[in-house]
């Protein structure tokens, strides 16, 4: 699969980029940070240009992360009312979730797109949890911003190393993840026993 995506990013160049980032932040098996710095590792060779490959990688993690939005907006309570019980989900943990990310967690929008695992499910949670589109947008583009930015240049810099730095990468991103889940369990935990 992924041999797959990056023949057809060397062959469709940025609109290849922009339509699988916008599928993988939705959720589809995508490798989108080895896909963002493929594509820098092709601007560095000459095969793409470096601002048309940046903007898709931006606009295709905005379009994927709204789509996701537009999801847990539309569906996110009939997910929680049909299957809450079975994934220990409540109306009033959507609303405490809410409010965290209204008041605190808003970064998390702009950062979660560097947790694998993370990007695929901060748009679905702000949009069922009726986060203000304007909040959603403000944090979540920037993290965009910053995604596309820090992967391409990383595969312009990095050249024919990228893969062996981008799996070091990973590794990191995926302990940090289960370590970010752990903590969140805790605190749910915590907050229940509370009430």
């Amino acid at each position: 699969m992924q041999q797959l995506v990056l023949d057809w990013l060397a062959h469709y160049g940025a609109i290849a980029l922009f339509g699988l980032l916008m599928l993988g932040i939705v959720g589809l098996p995508v490798p989108d940070e080895t896909l963002l710095t493929f594509a820098g590792v092709l601007v560095s060779r000459g095969k793409l240009s470096f601002i048309p490959t940046w903007l898709a990688g931006v606009l295709g993690g905005v379009s994927g992360i709204s789509c996701s939005y537009v999801i847990g907006r539309t569906t996110g309570l009939f997910v929680v009312h049909r299957y809450g019980k079975w994934l220990h989900l409540k109306d009033e943990q959507l609303a405490r979730a809410g409010v965290w990310l209204s008041q605190k967690g808003r970064w998390s929008l702009t950062f979660g797109y560097f947790i694998p695992g993370l990007r695929h499910v901060t748009g679905i949670v702000a949009g069922a949890s009726d986060l203000p589109f304007r909040i959603f947008a403000t944090f979540a583009y920037v993290g965009a911003a910053l995604w596309a930015t820090a992967f391409v240049a990383l595969g312009w810099y990095v050249g024919d190393r990228w893969e062996k730095i981008l799996a070091t990468l990973h590794e990191g991103g995926v302990i940090l993840a289960l370590l970010l889940g752990v903590a969140a369990a805790i605190y749910l935990l915590i907050v229940d026993r509370r009430q």
